[in-house]
């Protein structure tokens, strides 16, 4: 028997639109068709901001650049963003939920040359994510569904709130030692480098 249509609250999250909904699993239970459609599709953000990330780490790699801890700490939340959308999408298997493999779309990172730019496309990724987590928490509770709601607050949305005050941190410093958004950079992004405590918190 398929679940009955809900009239579907006005959202913004990354709803799958084609999702195929798991409606006959065994293992579902109190699981919202609304809910698992924006997990799949919230699942699919966080591999998108991986692969941003992962992007920004390879510009830092490249020998006209050369800021090495400022590579390896984007890799590292490149890294960390791929894990978290893993364990989403097992959190979703667990729930009897299915995900739908989509294409990932390109970084939007070609224009970036320097550390200011990177730095604020991160801050915004951060605050973006963190907007998506608070909404998709606050539709699993009107949904009925707190078991969704708990584990966003718990594993998605606290984790991110050290990481905008980083960043946000880091830009302040940023600006305040004379980094640019353009290649004619200079000592600013020396420092901002030699800043491997700051860059490898949490």
């Amino acid at each position: 028997m398929s679940e009955p249509r809900v009239k579907r609250i006005k959202t913004c999250l990354p709803l799958c639109k084609t999702h195929f909904s798991s409606a006959g699993s065994l293992a579902r239970q109190n699981f919202p068709t609304v809910v698992e459609e924006s997990l799949c599709g919230v699942s699919t953000l966080l591999m998108e901001v991986s692969y941003r990330l992962e992007a920004l780490a390879k510009i830092f790699e490249q020998s006209d650049l050369a800021l090495p801890r400022v590579a390896v700490y984007f890799h590292q939340e490149s890294v960390k963003e791929l894990e978290r959308a893993e364990a989403m999408l097992q959190y979703l298997t667990q729930r009897g939920g299915k995900y739908c493999s989509k294409n990932i779309q390109r970084p939007g990172t070609e224009e970036v040359c320097a550390i200011l730019p990177a730095l604020e496309i991160m801050l915004n990724q951060w605050k973006e994510e963190m907007s998506v987590m608070v909404e998709l928490n606050q539709l699993a509770h009107e949904y009925g569904d707190p078991h969704t709601a708990s584990v966003i607050k718990s594993q998605f949305i606290q984790p991110l709130v050290p990481k905008v005050k980083l960043i946000s941190d880091l830009l302040t410093s940023a600006h305040r030692v004379g980094c640019t958004s353009d290649s004619t950079g200079g000592f600013g992004e020396y420092l901002i480098d030699r800043l491997q405590e700051m860059l490898t918190i949490a």
